[in-house]
Formats: C-alpha cells, structure tokens, sequence
C-alpha cells in the first residue's frame, strides 16, 4: 500500500502501458538533430539557445497521438528530442575556440570532426552518468520547484485530460508563440535600453580646499538600465519560480547595472574607451556600459559564481554524500533485482554506472594525450575534469531544479572550471599551445557535461511526474547524445565554412559572433600565458563571501543575476511579481485549500503555454534567418511602448484566467501541480 504523504504519479506505477518504442526512439532522435542544428545556429549567432523541451512535448505528442501513442511513450519521443539543444550548446560556446585561438589548423578537415566529435561524446556520456548517481535526491528534493519540468509535464498531462485543461495550455502556447512573432517582426519593440547620463566623458581640474590647490577628478558617469524584455518565456519562467527567487535573480542585475558599472565609468572613464568597438565614439554611452559589463562585471560575476558553486555544493553535501553512498553501497551489493521494484524505482545499476564513468575516463585520458602531445599534464586535465566535472554536473542540476534549463548559466560555470584547469596547467609548467588546448578540452568536456546533465534531470524530473521509467530515460539518453553528438559537428561546419564563402572570417565574425567561445579562448591565453586580470575574478570571489556571511539564500542566483542580460532577469523578476498580485488578491477574495490548487494548477498551464509558444516560434525563426536571412521589420523604428501594452495583455492573462478557474469552494482540490 502507498504511504499517504509519498508522492503519486500521473501515471501509477503498477500500471503498465508502451513506453520505449522504436517509433517514439526514433522520433526523438530526429527531434534532436532538428533542433539541435537550429539551437547551434541561434548559440553561435547570438549566443542564446533556446529550451527544445516544449517544441519536442509538442511535437511529439501531435505526431504519436496519429498513432495512438501513449503518454509515457510521448515522454521518451521528448527526452530524446530536447537533449540535442544541450549538445549543440556545449559545442558552440566551446568548440570554436579552437579554431580562434589558432590551435586547429582548419574546421573543415577530418582530424577536426573526430576532435570535436569525441569531446562531444565524452563530455555527453559522463553528464548522464553523472546525474544517474545523483538522480534520486535531486528530483526527490521538495526545495527545488524544477519550473520547466512541470511545464514539460503539464504539456503531456494537458494532452491527456480534459479538454478545458488542454485549453488553458494550447491557447496560451498560440498567444506566446505570436506575441514572440509580433516582436521578431517589429511590430513593437521587444527590448529596450535606457540610460542616464552624467557629466561627460572625461575628467576635469576642480579647486578642492582653503589653498587652492586643484586637483583632476572623474567628472563622467552613467547608468543604464534595460527595460524588461517582452517575453512570453521569461515572465512565464518568473511566473512558475516564484517572487522571492525572481526577485534574489534580479539582485544581481541591480548590483551590476546599478552599481557596478556606473562606477567604474565614472571612476575609470577615458581609460575604458579600448572597451569600445572599433568605429565607436566617446559619447557612446550604451556601447562603453555593454563593454564594461561583459570584459569587467561578468568576469567579477564568474568569481562569484565559484564561490556560489562550492557554497550550493557544501549545503548539498548530505544529500550528495547520501546519494553518492547509496551508489557506492549497490555497487557493493550488486545489481538488484528490478522485477522485485516498482516500475518508477527502475534505473541503471550503480555497478553499470561506475563501470562506464571509468572506460569514458580512460578514453578521455587517450583523447587529451592525442590533442595535447603531453602525457603528464593530459592525465592531470583528465582527472580534473572528472572531479570538477562531476561537482558542476550536480550544479548544473541544482540550478535547472530553481530556474529551468533556459536559463542554466552553463557557460559561467564552463569558464570557472576554465579557470581551474588553467591554474593547473601553470603550475605543471605546461605553458603555449598544449597548454591553451588542454585548458579548451577540459572546457569543452564540462561544458557539454554540465548542459547534459541539467537537461536529463529536467527530463527526470517530468518521468518522476509523469510516473515514467528512469532505467528507460537513462538508455534513452544515452542512445540521444550519441546519435548528436556524432552529428552536430556539421551545423557548425556549414555556418563556419559558408561565412568564410560570403567573405566573412568564420567563427568570430559579426554574422558568428560566438561570444561565449571567443571568451573562453581569450580567457585560456590570459591565463596560460599570464596575462589575466585576476583582481575582477578576486573581487567576484570576495563579494561571493560576502553574500554568504550575508545569509543570502543563494549567492549562485545573484552572482547569475550578474551575469545575465539585465533585459532578461528584469523579465523574470517582473513573472514574479505577477504571481505575487495573483496569490495577493487570491488571499483578498479567500479562497480556501481547494480553490488555492485550483487557481495555482491554471497559472502553472498558462504559464507553461506561454514558455511553449516562444520557445517554438523561436526556432520557426532561427531556421527562417538560417534559410533566408534577417526577417523583414514590419515598422523600422518600432515602438517599445506597444510592447509595454503587449506584456500588460500577458500579465492580464497570468492573473485574470487563474482567479477566474478557482471553481466552487465544495469541489475537491485537484493534484498539485508543483512537487
């Protein structure tokens, strides 16, 4: 019998219904390729991917409901279909480094197809194994509100209920999908930046005293401030998270953009022009803030970044330990008998699990050797790379359990162990080229790692809901990332290749920009060839201390609030805070336990919606600019002001649709839908 307080799936596990199939496998591959290649795209051109869990729920439940697929089936067509965005990310933010720092003689040759490739592999295969040791405890874990996980689940569930549940969910995915539409194609503005601007420039002789003694002092200052981007994803993500994490995520923006950069313009002023851009004057103020914010604010932001990652790891260190122990003891006990648990207790063998992470290590010692040239320092990447690895898998799968996979900060916590690996090769005295390439490989090894394993405990998490398989989700898994990572090498080679073909310089260029990349190679050099500002990753490490003598509940969520676009966190902040008048004029009305679940279960499906539609407008849009060029702008100098009245019509919908459903207070509650 069922204890009364453990928590019951969607579908209960003494139910048995089709879930691996070959035709929902195979689905899910194609799902992954597809949008994989257009995620590689948007990551190398902007330095964005986009979540391809909602696009593959959907896709996949239209196309298996033709066949009369079940929803668990459904489930794995999605888990196979979203992990290919992670693939694609961890190789555009890492893999053209390579190529910019002029260790890869050529892109377009085999030797850089099996590089890329086996880095892909290795980095693919350690990040579902590392999560499988950890699974239990962190989707178990009732502080972590995995908001994108109950989007995912509330997509397949929507399929499979009533149809006024699936209405809530379809309708809202349409009005997120053409209010991301109506942005792209300038009918309103969807981003904005403001700034105020003190002074000048420059630095002026001012009489200070009784002696009139003079002295020169920073007379230019200036603030700038993005206004919320009108995005349905974001407020959605806001909405689900909660006002309080919105809120500790939109500190950190406050800090850099409110604090930071004004004084370090102020203060530095003249000195920092070789910020700007080439062709850029001094009075461009908004060019100078985005320059002091990405080469100055962002690396202070990573040093916090590692401290809020030792910080989360030490406060999950029994749950970790506990996880780890519990492996450690299967592996000791041997493999247990799965028809003597329950369908949902199913998983991979602790003894499968440490026998692959072993021969992956191995592989991994002989690929950095082959790269690197050097055996000693190889083998020390390697372990590093184990070790580090792992930790900020687990991070990683922390942070998508508070915030979601969209806004993963997987390249912050690539150029942390960038930074480690780098330290590491100095102090072996590996020094040039060889050097700059294990530090690459090792960051190309977590990167791919940590956005794996973020996205398989999504996808763990709505089994977990679902009342899914996880023995199933882990081969299925695996099966995925082998498939993209055998293939994502081509997308970056036909972007590569055809920018050189218009007269472009590949991966650096404007049209390829690749910035997480071109930061991680300049970050490689400096440190290698000692040239690093070490003062800003120091001063991000002491502000990182101090946040946790602070008692600030995450220091990592703030320290990420730093290190993301301010248009982007000030958009989640404002979710949050609709969610608070929600639950605000909720508790006016008195609306009792029932009526609570009620309202609550329909913001999450409106929500959910709104994060689905943008997310598949959004690669409708990338294979567009991919197959065509720039979209056409319906109005050149579009109004944000309109977009002002779109995000109030979001709004009015988050808050309206809920308060509306709560229903009759006699009703029974029905399941909630947060874990």
């Amino acid at each position: 019998m069922t204890p009364p307080n453990k928590f019951r799936p969607f579908v209960p596990e003494s139910m048995q219904m089709k879930e691996f199939t070959w035709r929902a496998v195979l689905l899910g591959l194609v799902m992954c390729v597809v949008l994989g290649a257009a995620n590689a795209y948007l990551g190398l051109k902007a330095g964005q991917t986009i979540a391809a869990t909602y696009p593959a729920a959907v896709i996949g439940m239209a196309i298996l409901r033709i066949f009369k697929g079940s929803i668990l089936e459904e489930n794995i067509a999605r888990t196979a279909g979203s992990i290919g965005e992670s693939v694609a990310a961890g190789a555009v933010f890492t893999l053209p480094a390579f190529v910019m720092v002029k260790a890869w003689g050529s892109f377009d040759s085999p030797e850089a197809y099996w590089k890329s490739t086996a880095l892909m592999l290795v980095g693919s295969v350690l990040g579902v194994l590392f999560v499988s040791l950890i699974r239990r405890v962190m989707v178990e874990d009732p502080e972590l509100p995995f908001p994108e996980s109950v989007a995912a689940s509330e997509v397949h569930k929507a399929g499979q209920g009533t149809a006024k549940s699936a209405k809530y969910l379809f309708y809202n995915i349409g009005f997120g999908a053409a209010t991301f539409l109506a942005g792209a194609f300038s009918f309103f503005a969807p981003d904005q930046d403001f700034f105020f601007r003190i002074g000048s420039l420059g630095r002026s002789a001012l009489r200070l005293g009784p002696l009139g003694s003079t002295r020169t002092i920073p007379t230019g200052g200036v603030t700038t401030v993005a206004a919320p981007s009108v995005s349905p994803a974001y407020i959605g993500v806001g909405y689900i998270i909660g006002p309080e994490l919105a809120a500790l995520n939109f500190s950190g923006s406050v800090i850099a953009w409110g604090l930071l950069i004004p004084l370090f313009i102020y203060f530095l002023g003249p000195q920092l022009q070789s910020f700007l851009p080439a062709g850029q004057h001094d009075e461009d103020w908004l060019a100078l803030a985005n320059s002091v914010w990405r080469y100055i604010v962002r690396p202070i932001a990573v040093g916090s970044m590692m401290v809020g990652t030792c910080y989360t790891l030490v406060r999950m260190r029994k749950n970790l330990i506990a996880g780890l122990a519990k492996a450690v003891h299967e592996l000791r006990a041997g493999d247990v008998d799965q028809k003597s648990v329950g369908r949902t207790e199913r998983y991979m063998s602790s003894k499968t699990v440490f026998g692959l992470i072993a021969v992956t290590f191995l592989l991994m010692c002989v690929l950095y050797i082959y790269m690197t040239g050097i055996v000693g320092g190889a083998i020390a990447a390697a372990l590093v790379m184990l070790i580090v690895g792992f930790f900020f898998a687990t991070v990683s799968g922390y942070l998508v359990g508070v915030i979601g996979s969209s806004n993963n900060p997987i390249s912050g916590l690539t150029l942390s162990t960038l930074v480690i690996a780098a330290l590491l090769m100095v102090s072996l005295g590996v020094s040039g080229t060889s050097g700059v390439v294990a530090v690459l490989a090792v960051a190309a090894v977590v990167c791919v790692s940590s956005a794996v394993a973020g996205e398989l405990l999504q996808d763990f998490k709505v089994g977990y809901i679902l009342g899914g398989t996880p023995r199933t989700i882990q081969i299925t898994e695996l099966i995925a990332v082998v498939v993209a990572s055998c293939v994502m090498y081509f997308p970056l080679l036909w972007l590569h290749v055809g920018n050189i073909n218009k007269g472009g310089i590949g991966f650096g260029d404007k049209e390829l920009s690749a910035p997480q990349a071109g930061l991680m190679a300049s970050l490689a050099q400096g440190i290698v060839g000692g040239d690093m500002a070490w003062p800003l990753v120091i001063t991000g490490i002491l502000m990182g201390i101090a946040m946790i003598m602070f008692k600030v509940r995450s220091p990592m969520l703030v320290a990420i609030g730093m290190y993301l676009p301010i248009g982007t966190t000030s958009a989640i902040f404002v979710g949050g805070m609709i969610r608070w008048i929600t639950d605000v004029i909720r508790k006016r009305q008195g609306f009792n336990e029932a009526q609570t679940a009620r309202v609550e279960n329909v913001g999450i499906l409106v929500a959910s919606g709104l994060i689905a539609g943008e997310a598949l407008a959004g690669l409708v849009i990338g294979w567009f600019n991919y197959k065509y060029g720039k979209l056409p702008a319906v109005f050149e100098h579009p109004s944000y002001l309109a977009g002002v009245g779109v995000m109030a019509l979001v709004a009015l919908s988050l808050i309206r649709i809920p308060l509306a459903n709560a229903g009759d207070p006699n009703e029974p509650a029905p399941p909630a839908a947060i874990m």
